[in-house]
């Protein structure tokens, strides 16, 4: 088989697979409520021993209490990604903040948020 009908057979199938995956809802963020970010928190963190949930209005991320520290969980597609906020720097952002990670797999997030719940995570951010 030629090259160029192979490329064109591989480019085709990627498009048609995202298309796919699109249309069928899969690239959908994936909406929080306070229980689901307790369980989606747990299955990356199973040993944690939650305190508190505070998720955004948007529903798309999560600022979880635990007995080690303050942790953050968002949308990623249909999946979620949770990491510790041990080692970070938070950012004002016009959407909200932004969280820049001091990590290489996960370098920065920008969490939505409106104005009032932009106070209160700002306070639940504050180092003691």
């Amino acid at each position: 088989m030629p090259l160029e009908i192979l490329l064109i057979l591989v480019a085709g199938g990627i498009v048609g697979v995202t298309v796919l995956l699109h249309l069928s809802g899969k690239s959908e963020l994936r909406a929080l409520t306070p229980e689901l970010a307790q369980s989606e928190w747990l299955r990356h963190a199973p040993d944690d021993t939650i305190i508190d949930v505070t998720v955004a209005h948007d529903g798309h991320s999560a600022l979880i209490r635990t007995q080690t520290g303050n942790g953050l969980l968002w949308s990623f597609g249909a999946d979620t990604v949770a990491r510790h906020l041990l080692d970070f720097d938070w950012l004002e952002h016009p959407d909200g903040f932004e969280i820049q990670f001091h990590d290489f797999g996960t370098p920065k997030v920008i969490v939505h948020l409106d104005d009032f719940e932009r106070r209160h995570w700002r306070h639940l951010l504050e180092p003691v």
